[in-house]
Parts: C-alpha cells; sequence; structure tokens
C-alpha cells in the first residue's frame, strides 16, 4: 500500500488561512507549480530559503509515494513597472552595466542559480520552463481574456480590467485579503497620462519602446508579455487549469500570485490552485537582507566565508540544517551564534548516527521506536513541521546514547527501523547530504588544534621565542593552512 495513504497530512492554505487535510485532484498524483528565480542578479539568500522549504516538501511527498510533478519556472524577461519604461526593466538595466546581451544576463545567472543549489543538494524540479519560451502561451491567454471582456488594448499595451473582473460577481484581492477600494484610493497615475483605465489594472502585454531589446511580434505589435502572466501559461501547460500546490515567498501573495487567480478565473472559469503555500522572510542580525543598507551576503560567501558577518566558513549541510530549524512559515534569522549553534546540533546528530551503525542489539527492546518513528511522520505531516521533525531526531539521539551507555536496549529489528528512520528523514526528507557528513565534524576537530597551535605559537612569541614561532607558522603552512596576524589576534585559512 503506497505510503500517502496511511498518513494523515495537513498544509495551511493561504486562500482559506486554514491548515487543511490534503487530498490531491487526482489519487496518488500532485501537481506544484512553484514560482522561480528573475535570473537578472545572483540568487539571494532569502530564495535559497523558498526554495529549500519546497524541495523539502517535494521531497517528503515523494517518500510518501506519491508521483508529484514539481514545475518552477526560469523568470527571463523583463519586469516592468507599468509606465512600461525601458529603465524599469531589471534585465535591460543589468545589461547595460555588465556591457552584456540581456540573454546573456539571463545564462549567467541561470548557471550561478543551478550551481547554488546544486550546493545545497537541492532536487531538480520535474520541469523548469522559462518565460521566454512561452510566449505563443502568453499570447494565447491574452487574447482569451479580451474575447472574454476581462481585458482591454490601449495604445499596443493590454490590460487585465479589475473592475470588469468584480462586476462579474469574482473578488480581486480575494487571495490576499485585500479591499479593492482601498486599492484604488491608494494608487494613483504618477504622470496623469496613463495608459490604463482603472489605476488597479495590470499588465498582460506591453508595447516596447524603441529602446527595449527584448520583444516579440504579437497582434498588438511588437512587445512583451507582463511578469504575472508567464506563471499563468507555464502552470496551466504543464499541471492543468487546476492543480493542486502553488507556493513561492509571501513577498509574491500581491500582486503577482492575486493576479495569477484573476487571469485564471477568467480564462477558465474556477480557481487554479487547490492550496496556496507561502514562506516567510529571511533576515539577518534581527535586519531585513539589504543590498542599501549593507545587511547582505550571497549563498556561496556565507559558503566559502568570503563576508564579515559570520566568523567562519560553513559548509552546505549545516547552512541547510540551520535553515530547516525554522518553520517555513516563520520569519528566519541567520546570525553567527545562530550558525555556531546550527553547526553543533549538526555534528552532535550525524555522530550519534553514525554510532547507530555500530550499536549492539539485544533480545528486548525497552524504547517504543515504532511509536518514535511515527512522531517523525506526524512533524512533517503537521504542515511539514521540520523544527518539530528536528526535535524528534534528536530524541533518536538520546535513544542512541541510553543504548551505548547501556541504560537502554533494542531487538535487532527495532535497531534496523532506529537506524533507518534516522537515515530517511536526514537525507530522504531534510536532504542532508550524508556523502559529505564526515566534514563537519573533522572540520571543528582540524580547527581545535589549528587554534592550539596559535596560542602556543602566541606563547612562544610572548617569551620572544621567534625561532618556535616561526617554525609553527611554516609548517602550517606546508599543510596549506595560512595564519593571518592582525590587530585582533591571529586567524587562518584552509
Amino acid at each position: 500500500m503506497e505510503l500517502y495513504k496511511s498518513q494523515n497530512l495537513k498544509i495551511y492554505n493561504t486562500l482559506t488561512g486554514e491548515k487543511e487535510t490534503f487530498k490531491p485532484i487526482h489519487e496518488g498524483n500532485i501537481g506544484m507549480y512553484v514560482c522561480g528565480p528573475t535570473v537578472y542578479s545572483n540568487v539571494h539568500l532569502g530564495n535559497v530559503r523558498t526554495f529549500m522549504s519546497f524541495d523539502v516538501i517535494f521531497r517528503y511527498l515523494l517518500h510518501l509515494d506519491y508521483k508529484v510533478r514539481y514545475v518552477r519556472n526560469i523568470t527571463d524577461a523583463g519586469h516592468l513597472t507599468d509606465d512600461g519604461d525601458v529603465d524599469n526593466d531589471r534585465f535591460v538595466k543589468q545589461s547595460r552595466l555588465e556591457k552584456l546581451e540581456p540573454m546573456e544576463i539571463v545564462q549567467k545567472y541561470t548557471v550561478d542559480f543551478h550551481k547554488v543549489l546544486d550546493t545545497f543538494n537541492f532536487l531538480p524540479p520535474t520541469i523548469e520552463p522559462t518565460a521566454t519560451g512561452h510566449i505563443i502561451e502568453q499570447i494565447e491567454l491574452t487574447q482569451k481574456l479580451l474575447e472574454d471582456g476581462f481585458a482591454y488594448e490601449s495604445q499596443g499595451s493590454v490590460y487585465f480590467d479589475v473592475p470588469a473582473y468584480n462586476k462579474k460577481g469574482l473578488n480581486y484581492g480575494e487571495l490576499s485579503n485585500r479591499n479593492n477600494d482601498d486599492d484604488f484610493s491608494n494608487t494613483r497615475d504618477l504622470d496623469g497620462q496613463s495608459e490604463k483605465r482603472n489605476p488597479q489594472d495590470f499588465a498582460l502585454w506591453k508595447k516596447a519602446s524603441p529602446a527595449h531589446i527584448m520583444r516579440w511580434n504579437s497582434p498588438w505589435g511588437e512587445g512583451f508579455p507582463g511578469w504575472h502572466l508567464e506563471c499563468t501559461a507555464m502552470s496551466t501547460k504543464y499541471l492543468g487549469e487546476t492543480f493542486d500546490i502553488h507556493g513561492g515567498g509571501m513577498d509574491l501573495k500581491f500582486p503577482h500570485h492575486e493576479c495569477e487567480v484573476a487571469q485564471a478565473k477568467g480564462c477558465f472559469g474556477h480557481s487554479p490552485v487547490k492550496t496556496w503555500m507561502h514562506t516567510n522572510m529571511l533576515t539577518m542580525n534581527g535586519l531585513r537582507m539589504s543590498k542599501s543598507t549593507g545587511n547582505y551576503v550571497l549563498p556561496m560567501d556565507l559558503v566559502e566565508g568570503n563576508n564579515t558577518f559570520f566568523e567562519k566558513k560553513f559548509e552546505p549541510n549545516i547552512i541547510r540544517f540551520c535553515f530547516l530549524q525554522a518553520h517555513y512559515r516563520s520569519v528566519l534569522d541567520i546570525s553567527n551564534d545562530a550558525m555556531l549553534a546550527s553547526e553543533k546540533g549538526y555534528n552532535r546528530l550525524l555522530e550519534a548516527y553514525k554510532l547507530g551503525g555500530n550499536l549492539i542489539a539485544s533480545n528486548t527492546s525497552t524504547l517504543d521506536i515504532t511509536a518514535w518513528k511515527q512522531s517523525c511522520y506526524n512533524a512533517m505531516n503537521d504542515d511539514f513541521n521540520t523544527p518539530i521533525l528536528i526535535a524528534q531526531l534528536f530524541e533518536g539521539v538520546r535513544f542512541i546514547n541510553l543504548i551505548n551507555d547501556k541504560k537502554a536496549t533494542l531487538t535487532a529489528e527495532d535497531l534496523q527501523l532506529l537506524n533507518d528512520t534516522l537515515r530517511t528523514f536526514l537525507a530522504d526528507v531534510l536532504g542532508i547530504n550524508l556523502e559529505v557528513s564526515n566534514d563537519g565534524a573533522n572540520t571543528n576537530k582540524l580547527e581545535g588544534v589549528v587554534n592550539m597551535l596559535i596560542e602556543m605559537r602566541n606563547e612562544a612569541r610572548a617569551n620572544k621565542n621567534w625561532g618556535l614561532s616561526d617554525e609553527i607558522r611554516d609548517k602550517l603552512a606546508t599543510l596549506g593552512i595560512q595564519l593571518k596576524d592582525g590587530k585582533e589576534g591571529t586567524g587562518f585559512s584552509i
């Protein structure tokens, strides 16, 4: 029997504001769409947090024996404000800064995106479509919305007509719980000559200005699709007019996902998604991450130690472990102290996991491993609660230590169940790469030895024993460990 049939999975649905028992539209099959990156710059840590959350969700659904079609798009066409100003196109802007063609920018940062996700051991999605690869589908959706009275053409551009949508008994704002009257009163026409009939209308297709490089032919002239339209086109093409799960960061709930709901209802006459999921934001040292304030670090800078916020580099497994200690709907705050604490917890968990494989079985079991295993499932079944799952895995660590200290016993069958469950939830569900799991503990030991030698060298220098001081420095250098003397003391790099 498929494992999902024995589990009672509940997922928080943004649309209803409640945890709901999950039942896929087609039994045993799940369609999931997640808004992917806009590839005009390096992927940032907030993106990594969002995609990591859905990687774990994808992994758990696969573990439950569901057949999952996971679609995550690449946005490789420009995002514009509704005035259509070419200077607001992120791809054009970046291509000017780097003196590259827009599609060179796309290729450069798509490669970076995949490199970062591979570093953190992400599973690839089933399908990874691009916006520019689906221009025809976006034009077709725009034509249908025009024909059905949900859109209008204006000076070569096409806009979704929000008041017309509401007059037909539909509700623009249902996902984000926004009041249309408030939106209208808080929106103003900046230049007084907007192409739009109504301030809250949004672009389906934009006319390209002479300076705009990325453009395609359409029934309304040369232009490019609106940002919101691409996800409606790609999600429904690969998952159908109604599918199970749509996810993304909470910053996309309005206007992006709200516009997706309106577009799909206008085209197909019904809601496109059964369950909407949104991840919360990531902060650093209690503050929002921002390039403008300087409170900012890229994912690979954290891995390689090329930053001033963290005292050393952290391997991807530790960063992943740190991220998953916060529920996907909670704010995740990272800091040097939080990362060091995660490293200690991670190493403790991995050391116990290795010890579990060397334990000796007994004739009787004094621990209920079956109940503990179900508690791990209960955590994930409760809206993918990874912090509670990790707490349960540490309960497994306690079991291993009790057995090792001869304070508890397990039969061979239960001992195998304990070890298999730990491996399943660590590797298959949380995505910890156990093939490189030795690096963390070994790195800690190496750092301890090097710090001890630095203390010995400092003592030698204090006693003016320059020969010993230089000998320690030189021998470490032959091992590829460079000492760095500075005002704040001596550091090292490997």
